[in-house]
């Protein structure tokens, strides 16, 4: 009984001095907690009832705890005030991303190190401040992100951007459900339009590197994206606009134009030698889908029927009939994607004069070898992509078939090959004589042809394919006539319809 009642008595005076001595002892040495913290920070009691307390962490590490919110809050307005609001207006600051606070309930009174704390915070400029985040997302995910002051500041970018590729008024016109125009004449217009993307946009809060404040930093990065380098291209004398495109990787003139709105306002302008134009096309985040409708005249070319005719020698031939072309006017639907044409097919035809046969009297079966001394277009869909100089030193005609950029290629006439070459500036080529004084040219082919020196061709046989070898930026044939194996003739030049 009395071993028990000395139990007894030593535990209350444990209790006593627990409760007397333990907070003195406490107030002495430094919260253990903290030790791997960035300020020593002491426990100078131990309160009677639980306090709310704010732990703070900077990139996982703990930083000390913060004694008054209300005073970081306060602190934070000041800073914004002070160092932000001129450049980042109607905004807000708060602590950076890498900074955390932990609220919790603890029995333990800590010394007030704030000031400590909000000076690292100032030091280090551990900030962020209220901005619109403006996210870009695909089927799958979002694949970026940027921050910019406000939505009406992204807006205006991305509305002028989206105006490289259509005409404003057309786009005002779908934006308020007005119906378009329909062509009434050869040409092209505009029908719809679409970003490929989703994008979203809410609050947010970024460090202030991170955020936008004007219209060109928007725009420049909807035009390029994460993408900084660009090459440029010295104008030399004679250059025009399609010219530095066709010798900059097969840029279009208006490709050029849009890529240097700040120096060129229309694909005609007159380029000044010595200026320094960018020729790094677009590698947006985002795909402005432009679709179009363009009607055009196109020719319906006549067949040669060759009937025997035992009254002429071998190799004589005559023109019974002279062939003519028809027309048919064909209205194709494109789909642009950021200013380049990426398909397009037929949608109608309506044939508006059908064709005239040419009927050839020959003396054997043979095919003629002389031409006729008209010409057809050595592609399908051909659209002149570098005439005649459109570069100094450019003696030829570039045709490209917009909708299959490695088609077939024609004969123009009908005629002999009398070449089947390669060279290092027009790679694989091809010369068909047409025995009367004319020859045709066809260059970068996609390879060697396979018809053999001294092959007969006809009119439209297809004669190779359409390609990039030697010195070519995109698929094209380099065509002109010679006439008498000298002077040479630009296509466009009363020879086919350009």
């Amino acid at each position: 009984m009395l071993k028990k009642t000395f139990l007894v008595f030593a535990c209350f005076v444990c209790s006593i001095l627990i409760v007397f001595f333990m907070p003195s002892r406490a107030s002495s040495v430094p919260y253990e907690g903290n030790a791997g913290g960035l300020f020593e920070q002491k426990v100078t009691g131990i309160a009677e009832t639980e306090q709310t307390v704010y732990r703070m962490y900077s990139g996982g590490k703990e930083v000390g705890v913060l004694h008054s919110r209300k005073k970081l809050d306060r602190f934070l307005e000041t800073v914004y005030h002070e160092r932000y609001e001129q450049e980042y207006p109607n905004s807000a600051c708060i602590c950076g991303r890498d900074i955390s606070i932990i609220e919790e309930k603890s029995l333990l009174e800590y010394e007030d190190i704030d000031d400590k704390i909000l000076n690292y915070l100032s030091e280090n400029e551990l900030f962020a401040l209220k901005a619109t985040a403006v996210c870009f997302a695909d089927d799958t995910d979002i694949f970026a992100r940027i921050y910019v002051l406000d939505e009406a500041l992204y807006e205006n970018a991305m509305h002028t951007f989206i105006t490289y590729f259509i005409d404003p008024d057309v786009l005002a016109s779908i934006q308020q459900g007005y119906s378009l125009p329909l062509l009434s004449s050869y040409g092209t217009r505009e029908v719809g339009i679409s970003i490929s993307e989703t994008i979203t946009m809410y609050t947010d809060y970024a460090a202030p590197s991170d955020i936008m404040r004007t219209e060109e930093e928007v725009l420049e990065y909807l035009k390029y994206g994460e993408n900084t380098q660009k090459e440029y291209y010295t104008v030399q004398k004679y250059d025009t606009v399609a010219g530095v495109g066709s010798k900059n990787y097969g840029l279009s003139a208006t490709q050029v134009m849009n890529i240097n709105r700040d120096k060129i306002s229309s694909t005609d302008q007159v380029l000044e030698e010595g200026e320094e134009l960018c020729v790094t096309y677009f590698n947006s985040p985002v795909n402005i889908v432009v679709y179009k409708e363009t009607l055009r005249e196109e020719a319906i070319y006549p067949e040669t029927i060759y009937t025997e005719d035992s009254t002429l020698l071998i190799n004589e031939t005559v023109v019974r009939q002279q062939g003519e072309a028809g027309s048919r006017n064909s209205l194709y639907s494109e789909k642009w994607i950021n200013g380049v044409l990426v398909n397009g097919y037929l949608e109608s035809s309506v044939d508006v004069r059908q064709p005239v046969s040419e009927v050839v009297a020959v003396g054997t079966m043979e095919l003629p070898d002389v031409g006729t001394g008209t010409y057809r277009w050595p592609v399908d869909n051909p659209s002149v992509s570098c005439g005649w100089g459109c570069y100094y030193g450019h003696r030829g005609t570039d045709i490209v078939n917009m909708y299959e950029p490695y088609g077939d290629i024609y004969a123009a006439d009908r005629g002999v090959v009398e070449k089947n070459e390669y060279n290092y500036i027009s790679g694989n080529y091809l010369v068909i004589n047409h025995n009367n004084g004319f020859h045709t040219y066809y260059g970068h082919m996609r390879e060697p042809s396979e018809l053999a020196v001294g092959t007969v061709v006809d009119k439209g046989q297809i004669i190779g394919h359409i390609g990039m070898t030697g010195l070519a930026t995109g698929p094209h044939v380099h065509f002109f006539i010679m006439e008498d194996d000298e002077t040479r003739h630009d296509a466009c030049q009363g020879f086919l319809p350009c």
